[in-house]
């Protein structure tokens, strides 16, 4: 990657204090340490006005991690280059053992000079916002599970079971508010879990309301629209998918995107020996899984349902066409895997590595210049 920077300034962040490295332009350049500040916006003005007087232009990167990106975009406002720098993808050298704050901005200012950093795609505040908001919905979603389980151990460790068809419909909780325990410390424990699962259903509820509701002004709404044309891929899912993955032409080709979803196999070749392995299950989590989930749903034919035909309306016919040719072939793929015996998982994992790639394309016909 070519640089076009005076000087390459590498951040080492945490939560209290920023170590601050330089080097130099050329394979000669000097390296060195400028030495810590506090983890403060004025303090980071300072210092980026400072070499921005003795140096001109700047590159600067820094780590992605818990700090977030306000440390980015006040770079970027600033006037200067800033590149958030994906961790799992720094080189790394096998023999070296000592690891510390002085030596991590070091070695990220010379890799920066190299151009051997990967940097990582960083949202606006808008869509970093919104993010925020679907990962709180994610959050309280694995609370609700945790809360039932609770509860289901609870009942199974005193031999009370369920007999009825599926968990957690109106029979079962009827069935729940009917249990009795002699001791009243029994009695209270449930009575605890029960409201645990109710507090915790109440607020996924509300935040799939506040979702749904400030929707309706992002200007990514057309994707999570046309997304919905998909057999799999309902509202929430939409906005999942759009919400992690952020702008969709970052992606020259559908299989950049399946391997930034880690939907891809893992490969360890040796000579003329290619085996592969399970998927890499590296990038986002929360996207892989929602697309895992909707590749359930290719079991069956193909068919546009009531559902599907309602959320249709109003969108490009370059959008239907994509879905339904997505459907035909991945019901037709699924069947097809299944025949041969495969492992039920490995068919799924199939059809969902293909379903991202047709959200691919669906999401770049549709999505808005400029947006995300």
């Amino acid at each position: 990657m070519e640089q076009k920077s005076g000087v390459f300034v590498a951040m080492d962040t945490h939560k209290e204090t920023i170590a601050v490295a330089v080097a130099e332009p050329g394979r000669s350049g000097e390296v060195r340490f400028l030495g810590e500040i506090p983890n403060r916006a004025d303090a980071v003005r300072r210092l980026i006005e400072t070499l921005a007087s003795k140096y001109g232009k700047l590159s600067v990167c820094y780590e992605a991690g818990p700090c977030g990106d306000s440390l980015h975009r006040q770079i970027t406002e600033l006037g200067q280059e800033c590149l958030v720098v994906a961790p799992s993808l720094i080189p790394v050298r096998s023999g070296d053992r000592v690891k510390t704050d002085r030596r991590d901005a070091l070695t990220l200012a010379r890799l920066h000079r190299a151009g051997e950093l990967t940097a990582v795609w960083v949202p606006d505040a808008a869509h970093e916002a919104m993010r925020d908001l679907v990962r709180a919905r994610t959050a309280a979603m694995e609370t609700v599970r945790r809360a039932r389980q609770q509860l289901q151990s609870f009942l199974l460790r005193h031999n009370r079971i369920f007999t009825g068809r599926s968990p957690w419909t109106a029979a079962h909780r009827r069935w729940l508010a009917n249990q009795r325990f002699e001791h009243p410390a029994q009695q209270i424990v449930l009575q605890e879990l029960i409201d645990t699962v109710a507090d915790a259903e109440t607020r996924r509820d509300r935040l799939n309301g506040q979702i749904e509701e400030l929707a309706r002004s992002w200007a990514l709404r057309p994707v999570v629209e046309a997304l919905q044309a998909m057999r799999g891929v309902a509202f929430l899912s939409a906005v999942v998918l759009v919400a992690e993955i952020g702008d969709f032409r970052r992606f020259a080709n559908p299989r950049q995107l399946m391997a930034y979803l880690g939907l891809v196999p893992s490969e360890q070749s040796s000579g003329r020996k290619v085996p592969r392995e399970g998927i890499t299950k590296a990038g986002n989590t929360r996207a892989r899984r929602v697309l895992v989930e909707g590749a359930w749903s290719y079991r069956w034919p193909a068919r546009v349902t009531n559902e599907i035909r309602a959320r249709l309306e109003g969108l490009p016919q370059a959008v239907r066409a994509i879905a339904w040719k997505a459907q035909t072939r991945l019901c037709a793929r699924y069947r097809r895997l299944a025949a041969t015996g495969k492992n039920r998982n490995v068919v799924i994992t199939a059809i969902a590595r293909e379903m991202a790639a047709f959200a691919w394309a669906i999401a770049r016909d549709v999505q808005p210049a400029g947006a995300a």
